[in-house]
């Protein structure tokens, strides 16, 4: 287990010994999802594994929360958003805009430099996404993935 694992584990006996039932059921099926990558892999997952895990989730869960709130179901869109806020305690914080701008900006730079000086278009998005994104991994923050596209799309627009 990486290092969101061991934290899971811990907080779920907090959880136990506080009687807070809710959050319990959180925990253990977050760290039953990580326990089901661990077994389909065959050995232990990375930390960014962990944190690629945790974005899924977080990810049904926000479509769940759109599909109970369009339904009418609120109280389901609740408990749901609990669960997003009890699971994205667990990954690092967000990278601010401007931050991600200067990532974005870098990127282009390193794909300009890579293709031998000429900015890249449009038709070069694929190639700025994954230099931004290893970017933005490098730093140790994360970003939301269509965040960081508006944010490619409106550079390379530039020209």
């Amino acid at each position: 287990m990486g290092a969101i694992g061991e934290k899971l584990g811990k907080d779920i006996i907090a959880a136990m010994k506080a009687h807070e039932q809710e959050t319990l059921t959180t925990l253990r099926m977050v760290k039953s999802a990580l326990r089901n990558k661990e077994i389909d892999k065959r050995e232990a997952l990375t930390d960014a594994e962990e944190q690629s895990i945790l974005t899924t989730l977080l990810k049904q869960r926000r479509e769940s929360v759109e599909q109970f709130t369009k339904g009418g179901r609120l109280e389901l869109a609740a408990k749901e958003q609990l669960e997003i806020g009890l699971i994205e305690g667990y990954m690092p914080k967000s990278a601010n805009e401007d931050d991600l701008r200067a990532m974005v900006a870098a990127a282009v730079e390193q794909v300009t430099r890579d293709n031998g000086g000429t900015r890249p278009g449009p038709k070069e998005m694929g190639s700025v996404m994954k230099a931004a994104q290893a970017k933005i991994a490098a730093s140790g923050e994360r970003a939301d993935g269509k965040l960081v596209s508006e944010m490619v799309k409106a550079e390379l627009a530039k020209g």
